[in-house]
């Protein structure tokens, strides 16, 4: 994977990964810093279309943009570049869920053709506080469970502890002050680390828990992996490394949810009459089955109560 900081490197990157057309995916606030073949801006989409005449792809914006490129990447062989403006880790993965309108989940499957990356603190700096939050959470959660999810890659360990220290310790400046570019760039190293760490190892319990429920009722995903990476920690204590934020994992992971104003599923509005549903749904996502601790929808049906 091709790896660039600079929005001005754009043109270079889609130069060296074979890309002379370009067919734009973003949302309307974001505009191309190459000229392109065509765009779609309809963002997330489950019914996304490339112009014929484009020879790859070029997604900006969050994890829904770049979800949809990949989907269509996966969909038409087109290799992808993938400009990131959250910290939601989706350049990282071949993997990724479709979305209607409504943000509802209408399929997903993997196969995207990853070709490069291009970070840029600028991108970010206007980002709310709700979507700096949820997406740097979800960043943690990323390298958090690439720790210990089954089949990781032993090698990416190192990445995702630096990863978790980086967000760990740049966040809560973030959200004081969303301008301060130190603290940004911190953050997006950060999760473009956790990312990194994810794309080699995997997702576990919390990432299951999220998706679930994120896609039954079209809910932030970054929002939904605050609240339930910390019981999903807490249920796999024996298998997370005391190195991880200084053996205080699952705590910290709380403090900073909390600090990002996220507090409970009930206050989501997620119905407390749907738990049972979704925890068997949950119990069957590959999150939950790569989970190193087997988890039965009794199980999961107590984390999301502890959480509710």
């Amino acid at each position: 994977m091709i790896v660039r900081w600079s929005l001005d490197e754009v043109p270079d990157v889609l130069r060296e990964v074979g890309i002379e057309r370009p067919f734009l995916v973003a949302s309307p606030r974001w505009e191309a810093p190459v000229d392109v073949a065509g765009r779609w801006s309809e963002i997330p989409s489950d019914r996304a279309r490339v112009d014929a005449a484009a020879d790859g792809l070029l997604a900006i914006g969050g994890g829904s943009a770049i979800d949809t490129a990949k989907w269509l990447s996966a969909t038409t062989g087109l290799p992808l570049v993938s400009v990131p403006t959250t910290y939601s880790g989706a350049e990282w993965t071949h993997f990724f869920g479709v979305r209607d309108r409504g943000r509802r989940m209408r399929g997903g499957g993997g196969g995207s053709h990853n070709a490069g990356i291009v970070y840029d603190v600028s991108l970010t700096l206007d980002m709310p506080r709700e979507v700096t939050g949820g997406t740097a959470l979800n960043a943690l959660a990323h390298s958090a469970e690439a720790l210990y999810v089954r089949g990781r890659d032993p090698g990416a360990d190192p990445i995702a502890l630096e990863s978790a220290e980086l967000i760990s310790s740049s966040l809560p400046r973030v959200l004081e002050d969303g301008h301060d570019v130190d603290a940004r760039s911190e953050l997006l190293r950060g999760a473009a680390r956790a990312g990194e760490a994810l794309g080699r190892s995997g997702l576990a319990l919390g990432h299951a828990m999220a998706q679930v429920i994120g896609g039954t009722y079209g809910l932030p995903h970054g929002a939904l992996n605050a609240i339930c990476l910390p019981p999903g920690l807490r249920f796999n204590a024996e298998f997370v490394p005391p190195a991880l934020l200084d053996g205080r994992a699952a705590g910290r992971a709380e403090e900073l949810a909390r600090l990002a104003g996220f507090t409970t599923l009930g206050a989501l509005g997620v119905p407390e009459d749907d738990l049972l549903a979704l925890a068997q749904s949950i119990a069957q996502r590959p999150g939950a089955l790569a989970n190193p601790r087997p988890a039965s929808p009794q199980d999961i049906l107590g984390l999301l109560r502890s959480i509710y």
